[in-house]
């Protein structure tokens, strides 16, 4: 790629590769992965920055482990968060240690070249942001060019663009017909003012659309080819009415476009920049984040199904590794996993790659193991397996923690203190207007007393049959938790951990839903929301101390535990092995068994 950069005069300077693709998803197809082809590293989060002569790759707190393994020395890793370390928009003031893509650098332009992926993946906030910020200290401007330099390099290897179909999904799961939602969205807009909101995924080519697809939408919904979207915008943007000029001023338009501020870049500059759009967050966005009550009811028969599955196959791998001593690598594991969910009433497909992670691994936060890449997994080191499910009827992500062996006195204590975390976030009651910013530490209290911490958020969104981490909610220290508050209908993750590079890692991650709770008063005349939650999978016994629990954390567990016996057991009626499993796991704790260990 440096020498592509050199062959093209203006990508001399810095040249940006982000991760996303056109619309900012989090898992891509193959052809969109060009920051991965480009660095050799496949964490979901991170953005590579490119010279002629010198490359870096700015990942956070949960990659650090992974990008080290996985970059060559080529790169340079900058650890995002930590002190010192220069974010990569900054790197390129940075004196130390990044000499090399300082300003005064012989070799790079003042510009920030960003290919045509930055231009379409890029999220326009971030890109304005980074404009300003080149600007400010000095630079010149970010420059957007049509040339892409990695799919250059890639040439003919890279893998085609996937062409599955479209298909519509049945009133029984959405709970809601889209005309009304349509509706609702146009209220919003009315409200506001606003000529529009443009949403790109409107635009899709015929050959991804099943038969019954354009029947449905009938002529409430123009259907046009996906590559139309940035002509049709630019003529969006010339029909805007313009007020009447006023001396001095530039004439402006009386309404605007609104756009996602996660839109992308190229998206903006289409519709006309600046003076034709307001950055807003996605109302659609707002409205997903917040379930109707057919997609709640869904959410709770999808992930008993699915804790099913997951306590199907615990008991399958303790027997396979502690009684018949088989060997089985971590991929084995995963593919076991999912041949046993795709048995399960609406079964889709994975909301995700499985983390089956066995010792050390474990503490690879995102580990991703590969066939013939991966470890057999240690009976007698703690397993952490993180997986979930697309179902017709909503969407599971669940993490546990188990050890098949003896456990060591502080994979014990780690586990319990991330434990008492799931339940303080499971149990907490907060006034309406909260946000997940604000009960982010209520999960790490116990960790902290210990001087202990875990690089990642405590919670994300989570959508229905949609993608499993969903915006604009969240539970952690990110600023945009601080923004959006929780609220009755959020679908939102609680998962603590605890992680020890080299050794092993801790994380148990249940699924809750923000409903109101029932006080004794309501101070302020305000509701008051708690959460319940709909992930039934029992917890590790062999990794509890009971001692480190309170009566009120050893009730609520008991009571968990009865819950995903009575919920669950109904599968087993002919799976002796599992209901034994089951019967084991789930049976009430009490604090005198631990009295004399």
């Amino acid at each position: 790629m440096s020498n592509h950069l050199l062959a093209h005069p203006i990508l001399t300077a810095p040249s940006v590769v982000p991760s996303e693709d056109s619309h900012q998803s989090e898992y891509i197809a193959p052809c969109d992965a060009r920051r991965e082809f480009i660095s050799g590293f496949s964490g979901s989060a991170g953005t590579a920055v490119i010279t002629s002569d010198k490359a870096a790759l700015a990942t956070d707190g949960r990659y650090f482990n992974q990008a080290s393994n996985q970059l060559d020395s080529n790169w340079h890793l900058l650890k995002t968060g930590l002190e010192d370390v220069p974010t990569w928009q900054e790197c390129r003031e940075a004196t130390r240690p990044l000499e090399w893509i300082r300003l005064s650098s012989p070799h790079v332009r003042r510009d920030v070249g960003a290919p045509d992926s930055f231009l379409v993946l890029y999220e326009i906030a971030e890109a304005r942001k980074l404009t300003e910020k080149i600007k400010r200290k000095g630079g010149a401007q970010l420059i957007g060019v049509k040339t892409n330099l990695v799919d250059l390099v890639w040439g003919d290897e890279r893998p085609p663009r996937p062409n599955e179909k479209v298909s519509i999904l049945d009133i029984e799961y959405a709970g809601k017909k889209f005309e009304e939602k349509i509706e609702d969205l146009r209220k919003e807009l009315d409200k506001k003012k606003s000529a529009g909101l443009i949403v790109s995924t409107l635009y899709i080519d015929d050959s991804k659309l099943k038969a019954d697809v354009v029947p449905y939408f009938g002529e409430k919904v123009l259907i046009r080819p996906y590559n139309a979207i940035f002509k049709d915008a630019e003529g969006f943007g010339r029909s805007l009415e313009v007020e009447a000029p006023v001396e001095g001023k530039p004439p402006k338009p009386e309404k605007r476009f609104w756009i996602s501020t996660k839109a992308s870049w190229a998206l903006s500059l289409n519709l006309g920049g600046e003076e034709k759009v307001d950055e807003v967050r996605s109302p659609i966005g707002d409205a997903k984040a917040i379930k109707n009550a057919t997609e709640l009811e869904g959410m709770r028969a999808c992930h008993i199904r699915d804790g099913a599955s997951l306590s199907e196959y615990f008991a399958w791998l303790e027997e396979e590794l502690v009684e018949k001593q088989s060997k089985l690598d971590e991929v084995q594991g995963a593919n076991k996993l999912e041949e046993i969910r795709a048995k399960k009433d609406r079964f889709m497909g994975l909301s995700f790659d499985t983390i089956s992670s066995t010792g050390p691994n474990a503490a690879v936060i995102h580990y991703q193991p590969e066939k013939g890449n991966c470890s057999v997994i240690d009976p007698t080191a703690v397993y952490l397996c993180d997986s979930g499910a697309q179902y017709l009827d909503g969407t599971t992500d669940t993490t546990r923690t188990l050890h098949f062996g003896e456990p060591t006195a502080m994979e014990i204590k780690a586990y319990t203190l991330v434990l008492k975390g799931v339940i303080a976030i499971d149990r907490a009651v907060f006034p309406k207007g909260t946000s997940g910013f604000a009960l982010d530490t209520l999960a790490r209290q116990f960790l902290w007393r210990e001087g202990l911490d875990y690089r990642h958020g405590t919670g994300h969104g989570v959508g229905s049959y949609l993608n499993v981490h969903e915006g604009p909610i969240g539970i952690g220290t990110r600023i945009q938790y601080s923004e959006v508050s929780l609220a009755v209908g959020n679908v939102i993750s609680d998962e603590p951990g605890y992680y020890e590079d080299g050794n092993f890692g801790i994380r148990i991650e249940n699924m809750v839903m923000a409903q109101e709770a029932k006080t004794n008063y309501k101070f302020g005349d305000k509701p008051w929301l708690g959460f319940e939650h709909v992930t039934m999978v029992p917890m590790c016994r062999k990794l509890i101390d009971g001692k480190l629990l309170t009566q009120e954390e050893r009730t609520w567990l008991n009571g968990y535990h009865q819950e995903v016996y009575e919920k669950t057991r109904g599968f087993f009626e002919r799976d002796e092995r599992t209901m034994k499993w089951l019967e084991r796991e789930t049976r009430p704790i009490h604090v005198m068994e631990f009295a004399l260990s």
